[in-house]
């Protein structure tokens, strides 16, 4: 196993004892346990990766990191669980485990995701000694990032090309996924800058970067994956004949495509140095994962 595969799990297990920790704050009431099963099920944590590491390199403190870390990843399993729902993509499985509609109820499933989405704001705004500032540039920032302008936007696009006769554009997919995808990455990739007071242009031009070939990677392991390692259903897309980018590139050039991507994102560090280097890896990791 590789340094930054250790990095990886050491980062994610971190992530996961705070989480564990906060939630066990809010007390054992009715939606406790969808909660939980929401947030403490695994998977990459890159979001949070990113959030600890752009803090790295502007020497922000760890324990404001590991928070803000807290918050984007109960804002992503918000937009995981609403979109496993019946209503959107209608997904029964999760990193290997019941959706939350599955092993409840779809309100229970609409409210657990409610209730992780003011919990991350509820995070941001109680992050100590930073100042004010910073905590409404942060939150204004994530709201955009996952309401109309975002990741719901995306959602709607996602939703629309899909009972729509017309087959989206190589330049539409890309503006949706910037929007489905890209947004809580670009949050957790600029996160420290704003946390430090900092320029956030080439951390914003690297998220974007890897954000798309996050998403040509994802088009890719739905046709190459295996449903096991992933831990959900694949195949949807080519099932449904939605437009992907492997549909309009094929195969060998989405593949292509994405290291492309990852190549101008990893120059786009240059100017940090040594600190940036788990930010280059994380790149690197996007289009080697298997899930």
């Amino acid at each position: 196993m590789s340094n930054f595969q250790l990095s990886l799990i050491d980062t994610a297990n971190s992530v996961e004892i705070a989480l564990n920790e906060m939630l066990k704050k809010q007390g054992n009431g009715l939606m406790a346990a969808p909660v939980h099963h929401a947030v403490l099920n695994g998977g990459k944590r890159l979001r949070a990766f990113l959030t600890i590491h752009s803090s790295n390199i502007f020497g922000v403190h760890k324990e404001t990191a590991i928070q803000a870390a807290m918050a984007i990843e109960c804002q992503h399993a918000y937009s995981l669980v609403h979109d496993d729902l019946p209503c959107m993509d209608n997904d029964d499985l999760r990193r290997g485990k019941p959706t939350v509609h599955i092993k409840w109820d779809e309100a229970t499933a609409t409210l657990t995701g409610d209730a992780l989405q003011a919990l991350a704001f509820e995070l941001i705004a109680s992050l100590q000694n930073v100042d004010a500032y910073k905590i409404v540039e942060l939150s204004k920032r994530l709201a955009k990032a996952s309401g109309m302008q975002g990741m719901v936007l995306g959602q709607a696009q996602d939703i629309d090309a899909e009972t729509s006769t017309k087959i989206l554009s190589l330049e539409k997919i890309t503006a949706l996924q910037q929007n489905k995808t890209g947004a809580l990455i670009e949050w957790a990739s600029t996160s420290g800058a704003i946390l430090a007071g900092q320029d956030d242009k080439k951390l914003l031009n690297y998220a974007r970067l890897i954000g798309l070939a996050f998403q040509i990677q994802d088009d890719i392991l739905d046709i190459e994956g295996d449903s096991l390692i992933a831990g959900k259903r694949l195949h949807k897309d080519i099932n449904a004949g939605k437009a992907t980018f492997v549909s309009h590139l094929g195969m060998d050039n989405a593949k292509m495509r994405a290291k492309e991507l990852i190549d101008r994102a990893i120059d786009s560090l240059v100017s940090y140095g040594d600190k940036a280097e788990p930010m280059r890896q994380v790149a690197k990791f996007i289009i080697e994962r298997k899930m």
